[in-house]
């Protein structure tokens, strides 16, 4: 028999593809929430800001 018609055995040990989308998952999470968390001071700090001058009501007084 020819060799190219056989089929060859495969060992299967690794992950699959939906475990692996899993794993992808978790990581792009916990990267985004570490952001989120390290940028959180300054989000608050700017909501200050934005709130202390007005916000949508100061267009009058910040043009």
């Amino acid at each position: 028999m020819n060799l190219a018609m056989r089929r060859r055995k495969t060992l299967r040990t690794g992950m699959s593809g939906r475990q692996l989308l899993v794993a992808q998952a978790a990581l792009v999470g916990g990267v985004i929430t570490a952001l989120f968390v390290k940028e959180f001071p300054g989000i608050v700090r700017e909501l200050r800001i934005y709130r202390m001058t007005g916000g949508l009501r100061a267009h009058r007084r910040y043009p």
